[in-house]
């Protein structure tokens, strides 16, 4: 048996993380390049790229913009071969759903869910062609599970998003390419900071769920780490929820007599 610090380490292994400028992308990205892996850094702000590259060992920064099946395509010659390719991009608008408007549906849609087909599309298929496996983590949500209100549209992209990784389990599996998806719960960053300064939302978390906090990046990030080494060989087409328990527990205020 493989010790662990081998199994788990990416040294030797290329990744590319797409939507990487900021949050739960850079938290994943600054794991990957510390365990090891060449990192590329991908997304629009290319100067905030570089400056967090410059950061970290064996990184670079590359641009990136979903809106742009010209730059998808860049991008993914840009790389190289990928080993390891984790699809973070993502946006959000939170309205009622007979408000949305078809310009935000489609914004919404291709930012989190026809921009990342086209960028799987085609790392994948250099995965496949050069027959050394690989492994490829989509970061979803809440959303992929269960149902929250006024997130009609972000919920239609991070559920097929789900069913896209699935799919892709089982098609790829032949060529030894695991496909997962991470389902990040409340966790704090830039789309949504404003919306938890109410002090009535903590206080409904600390309610709602078994770990009464809200998460941040890091807690996401080593869960990529560990879909991306060779200790997930045999992990394929889950949808595995860092929530605090919340798509999973419930908490009451029911506590029984002491005894």
């Amino acid at each position: 048996m493989k010790p662990f610090d081998t199994i788990f380490s990416l040294s030797g292994k290329t990744a590319l993380v797409a939507g990487a400028s900021r949050g739960i992308g850079l938290a994943i990205a600054q794991a990957l390049a510390t365990a090891g892996a060449t990192t590329i850094l991908a997304a629009r702000s290319l100067d905030k790229l570089e400056a967090h590259a410059q950061e970290l060992p064996n990184a670079r920064a590359l641009r990136l913009d979903f809106a742009s099946s010209e730059s998808i395509r860049a991008a993914a010659e840009s790389a190289g071969p990928v080993d390891i390719l984790v699809n973070v991009a993502g946006t959000n608008l939170r309205k009622r759903f007979e408000q949305y408007t078809r310009e935000e549906y489609d914004r919404i849609l291709q930012t989190n869910l026809h921009g990342i087909f086209e960028l799987t599309q085609l790392v994948g298929a250099k995965m496949v062609a050069r027959g050394a496996g690989g492994k490829i983590v989509n970061i979803g949500s809440l959303m992929s599970l269960l149902g929250l209100p006024y997130l009609s549209v972000y919920a239609i992209s991070k559920g097929g998003l789900a069913q896209l990784t699935k799919v892709l389990a089982a098609e790829w599996g032949r060529h030894n390419i695991q496909v997962n998806c991470i389902a990040p719960g409340f966790i704090i960053t830039d789309l949504n900071r404003d919306m938890w300064r109410p002090p009535e939302m903590e206080a409904w978390l600390r309610r709602a769920q078994a770990s009464p906090r809200l998460g941040a990046p890091e807690d996401v990030a080593p869960l990529a780490v560990f879909l991306a080494s060779r200790g997930a060989d045999y992990i394929t087409g889950q949808v595995i929820a860092v929530d605090g328990g919340y798509s999973t527990t419930a908490v009451w205020p029911h506590e029984p007599p002491a005894s």
